[in-house]
């Protein structure tokens, strides 16, 4: 490390403490506005993963009267395979002794009495996208209510998976809102942090100036300032994230879902992103006060 540049560092360490009180503010404002981005990253990533584990599932079920014959479930099963909202092999035939089967394994206790099976044959039919699951309903129940030849009932889950998704957005935006506020105030406080350090140091200003002291090494101390306070907050986050991770998400995510395909970012990332945004607070919070109250 240069003479120089202990000298930049040893200067920005001795006016944070001449403003210790607000220098703790703009730091524990980072904290907070780190934690929370933390959080709404994490938590973000998760929701995404999860809605499109959830558009994955979705599924049109189309049950056959009791008289249908094969040939009507064979006819109907081939035309919706060319359906241009169907995935790929997205249609499963099931078989009401399938379906029972399937309901002995997931509900028992509501088929423990049952003397005969109730149940009709099906066909499970998986959209191209969880969005088209409304076009594919539209494409096989016409707008007259008319249904297939041998269908007695087409079954969707959209109302349950538009509330899930609404939900989902709900607590997205919450959590953007709540971090853009924080990030805000954060960059704020960091702000009034550099222009008290600036007020207070005017005259030292003129003098080193006067002396020949170039532009940089005036502002180097005061943009190593905001730097700091942006970066002890991030590593603040990080490291109560950290406890978090460890005491709280054990006992929550099994309440949550096991299914391996949703998961959120790994904490790394999550890490190297809050410490991107954590010295890009900081830098900019200095950069816009030096702009404004710094005439070198």
């Amino acid at each position: 490390m240069s003479g120089r540049f202990k000298l930049l560092v040893s200067e920005a360490w001795r006016s944070l403490g001449a403003n210790l009180s607000t220098t703790v503010a703009a730091t524990m404002t980072v904290l907070i506005s780190m934690f929370l981005l933390g959080l709404f990253v994490a938590f973000g990533t998760w929701m995404n993963s999860w809605s499109s584990h959830v558009k994955s599932e979705l599924l049109v079920k189309v049950y056959f009267q009791p008289g249908a014959t094969r040939s009507d479930k064979d006819n109907l099963a081939r035309e919706l395979q060319q359906n241009q909202y169907v995935a790929a092999n997205g249609v499963v035939y099931v078989s009401k002794e399938q379906a029972l089967a399937d309901m002995k394994r997931r509900f028992p206790a509501l088929v423990a009495g049952v003397a005969y099976n109730p149940l009709p044959d099906s066909l499970n039919v998986q959209p191209k996208r969880g969005e088209d699951i409304d076009k594919l309903y539209g494409s096989i129940v016409k707008a007259d209510g008319s249904l297939p030849k041998g269908v007695a009932k087409v079954q969707d889950a959209k109302q349950k998976s538009h509330a899930i998704l609404k939900v989902a957005h709900y607590i997205d935006v919450f959590f953007i809102l709540a971090a853009g506020v924080l990030l805000i105030a954060s960059v704020l406080l960091i702000s009034n942090t550099i222009r008290l350090s600036i007020f207070s140091r005017r005259r030292e200003i003129e003098v080193m100036k006067l002396v020949g002291a170039t532009n940089w090494f005036v502002r180097g101390p005061f943009m190593l300032e905001g730097v700091f306070c942006g970066l002890v907050g991030a590593f603040l986050a990080i490291f109560f994230l950290v406890i978090g991770k460890a005491a709280v998400l054990p006992a929550i995510v099994p309440r949550l879902t096991n299914d391996p395909d949703v998961h959120s970012w790994g904490f790394p990332l999550i890490s190297l992103v809050i410490l991107l945004f954590g010295l890009g607070v900081g830098a900019f919070g200095s950069g816009i006060t030096m702009r404004r109250f710094l005439k070198v």
